[in-house]
């Protein structure tokens, strides 16, 4: 067993076990055993011989790792052109994912897994202990079969998005590809994925599409998630709540009675802040979704196109800084709200029993997260109980004194 001791502010979760909606012990102690919470609480508590590994974390704050529950890590090349087009003010649309599919189709499954690797360790080592992953930029059945099990074999969670853009063979025939989709590509892909998304957008599927293809994945036994209202008004919200979907991704442009819908549902709004950063459009507004009852995710939705970046803090201190959130609102969205949105109850929260997954903060509240945006402030990485980023070894005298003078 290992003990970590000497939490200044630790974040549960768990309102059962500590105070307001994070569930904040102080002056608190975790103990991890084969892989999982084996107790939590004050270290004044602490039961005698809990563990002979004790770990000293000298007032630093201990939170639930991330939970990044919509991301894309699958693909080749980049799409450069298109951020500096946006920076010279061109809008985004989806057409520039077609410059990603070609990439992918001729990249082998070598180098499409690599990169992969690359982007999650990336993610993992700014506190990210589960993350989702995406098809969608091989748009045929070999390229999503494969793209689907390189996403499973490098993230958390995988997801089918063959509804991503119907790619240039269909565009005579866009009702031919949906019956591909819906058929034979999710028949392939259906054994490596836990989840099917659609992308309901003008430029990408409509809502009679969007919906043959939701209720063949979950005739297929998968869970249902949306990108939904990302670049304007649309119908993707009520289609993700109507059909059951565990999530609708983006939620950028939400009229009243989309809002009504999140709220009286099981539905997440997962929003994606670093892409309406990296697009300059206007940002999903969290604190009205919050308001109103919604339950609320936090994600990266780390892709070459628009947002590539696999940085959770940056996405926390976004959402505070833009979409109304407070820091406390963001950090929860940022594990538990993402926990939910990939339908887990084992991550993204500290309690016994809960995977031991948490992050230590070279910081004395997880506050620092957004009042310190762009500095590393993860000091180590716990995933199933092992410590996979130990970096910050070097910083333990100079932090301990940080996090004890603030």
């Amino acid at each position: 067993m290992t003990v970590l001791r000497g939490i200044g502010q630790l974040v549960t979760n768990d309102r059962a076990l500590g105070s307001g909606a994070l569930g904040i012990v102080e002056d608190a102690a975790v103990v991890l055993d084969e892989g999982r919470v084996a107790w939590i609480g004050p270290a004044a508590a602490l039961p005698e011989a809990a563990g002979d590994d004790v770990v000293e974390v000298d007032g630093r704050c201990v939170l639930p790792g991330f939970v990044d529950s919509h991301a894309h890590l699958v693909f080749a090349g980049d799409r450069l052109a298109d951020f500096e087009g946006s920076v010279g003010g061109a809008a985004y649309t989806p057409g520039g994912i077609a410059t990603t599919v070609s990439a992918t189709r001729s990249a082998a499954t070598g180098v499409l897994a690599s990169g992969a690797r690359r982007l999650r360790a990336e993610a993992r080592r700014s506190g990210t202990t589960t993350m989702e992953s995406k098809s969608g930029y091989g748009l045929t059945v070999t390229d999503e079969e494969r793209s689907c099990a390189v996403a499973r074999s490098v993230a958390d969670e995988a997801t089918f998005l063959g509804a991503h853009v119907v790619p240039p063979e269909f565009a005579q025939d866009p009702d031919a590809y949906v019956a591909l989709v819906a058929g034979p590509m999710l028949d392939a892909c259906a054994p490596s994925v836990r989840f099917a998304d659609v992308f309901c957008e003008s430029g990408a599927f409509d809502e009679v599409s969007c919906r043959t293809v939701l209720r063949a994945a979950r005739d297929a036994g998968l869970l249902l998630k949306v990108h939904a209202n990302q670049l304007g008004p649309g119908p993707g919200v009520e289609l993700a709540v109507a059909e059951g979907a565990v999530s609708a991704d983006h939620c950028t442009f939400l009229a009243d009675r989309d809002v009504d819908a999140l709220a009286s549902s099981q539905t997440v709004a997962t929003l994606l802040p670093i892409t309406e950063f990296t697009t300059r459009t206007g940002y999903a507004d969290g604190r009205r979704l919050i308001d109103a009852g919604a339950t609320v995710a936090v994600a990266t939705n780390c892709n070459p196109g628009s947002g590539f970046s696999s940085s959770m803090p940056l996405a926390i201190a976004l959402a505070v800084r833009e979409q109304g959130m407070t820091p406390a609102e963001a950090v929860w969205a940022a594990t538990q709200g993402g926990a939910r949105a990939l339908a887990r109850d084992d991550v993204g929260v500290l309690r016994p029993g809960s995977r031991g997954d948490l992050l230590v903060l070279e910081a004395p509240t997880y506050a620092y997260l957004a009042y310190r945006p762009g500095v590393d402030l993860v000091a180590q990485v716990w995933q199933g109980g092992e410590r996979i980023r130990p970096a910050g070894d070097e910083r333990r005298d100079e932090g301990a004194t940080a996090a004890q003078s603030v």
